[in-house]
């Protein structure tokens, strides 16, 4: 069971659903997700219809909202996210 963040999720945000790549398939998604598009599972008001869902990937699941990660607005997150996939995508980062 998962522990509940002390930072909730920001209504309409996303960027966690946007900004990493997710490298294994998983249900509806068998090529997984290529980093800074839209999750297939997100719904109209931005929120992961597989939420809670023995279908959603683990790496979704573990993945908690922070301050750090989160910032002020679902633009800073999503600047923040794109930025960690790059340095942790094999290659070149000069």
């Amino acid at each position: 069971m998962q522990t509940p963040s002390p930072l909730p999720c920001r209504a309409g945000c996303a960027a966690c659903c946007i900004a990493p790549s997710i490298h294994q398939p998983f249900f509806a998604m068998p090529r997984g997700k290529p980093a800074g598009v839209r999750c297939t599972h997100l719904d109209a008001q931005q929120r992961c219809r597989l939420f809670n869902d023995p279908w959603r990937p683990a790496c979704c699941s573990g993945l908690q909202p922070a301050l750090e990660m989160c910032g002020d607005s679902a633009g800073d997150a999503l600047h923040y996210l794109m930025h960690l996939e790059l340095l942790t995508t094999p290659g070149d980062h000069s």
